[in-house]
């Protein structure tokens, strides 16, 4: 078992400011509990993939559509009654996945779907295309409709980590614009959010912006609530993966307790 002690990135030239920031943020969520350095280690580069994935799809070009209006590459998706895409039978999830992002403007789908693309994106990155073929076949695509593989959990917290999705509750929402009645986003790092429709801005913006969408005469303010949403990494890293270390990489920047015995690593 590793546990976490400390993250100090002042003597180790190379590690980035992201994966520094995600250590010491990680320490202080979970007292430091992995199974093994690799554990710990492709959830450090999993979120790193999932940040990317966020930004890659905020310039996509993809459009901000209801369930009733939603668009999809049919070469690649079947558009249900129901707005949802189901992958076709005759191509592959990883390539159907890779299309959103390529052709961005032919696509238009609501935020809690934006979600599960940049999760889906991120675990593509992390196993590959033959691992991420076999775990997410028959991909369909429907607000929270998720692969177990993917392991979305949800639990009270207010120790966010970059790489975790939030909420933001609107709940005097004008039931004329039941789009606005929160937003999930990816939590970026300090100040920072992606939200699908609203891009990445402040948590100041995205209420300011789901206020303007009260019903009249309403005072509550939308509010982030005090929970997020993340995938269960251990059931992914061992589909992992493992890209050989460059010249002079000082590897993974913390300090760990393996037993009596405390180590860099």
């Amino acid at each position: 078992m590793i546990h976490i002690l400390q993250s100090d990135g002042s003597s180790l030239p190379g590690v980035s400011e992201t994966r520094l920031a995600l250590l010491t943020l990680l320490a202080t969520r979970t007292n430091g509990a992995y199974p093994s350095v690799r554990d710990l280690d492709f959830e450090l580069r999993m979120r790193e993939a999932t940040l990317e994935a966020a930004r890659a799809l905020n310039v996509s070009g993809v459009g901000f559509e209801t369930f009733e209006h939603s668009r999809c590459n049919e070469d690649y998706w079947r558009r249900e009654p129901n707005g949802a895409f189901r992958l076709r039978s005759d191509r592959k999830p990883s390539e159907a996945l890779r299309d959103i992002y390529d052709n961005g403007p032919v696509y238009g789908f609501e935020c809690a779907t934006a979600i599960v693309i940049v999760f889906y994106k991120a675990a593509l990155d992390m196993i590959g295309g033959a691992a991420y073929d076999r775990l997410f076949a028959n991909t369909l695509l429907f607000h929270w409709n998720v692969d177990r593989d993917l392991g979305l959990t949800t639990i009270p917290s207010t120790r966010f980590v970059p790489g975790d999705c939030l909420y933001f509750d609107n709940p005097d929402v004008d039931p004329a614009t039941m789009q606005w009645q929160g937003e999930n986003v990816i939590y970026m790092g300090g100040d920072s959010y992606y939200g699908h429709g609203i891009g990445i801005r402040s948590a100041d913006a995205i209420v300011a912006k789901l206020n303007e969408h009260r019903r009249p005469g309403a005072f509550r303010s939308a509010f982030l609530l005090p929970q997020t949403t993340r995938p269960t990494y251990m059931k992914l890293a061992p589909y992992a993966q493992h890209p050989s270390p460059s010249p002079g990489s000082p590897g993974l920047p913390f300090r760990a307790r393996i037993g009596a015995g405390a180590y860099w690593f």
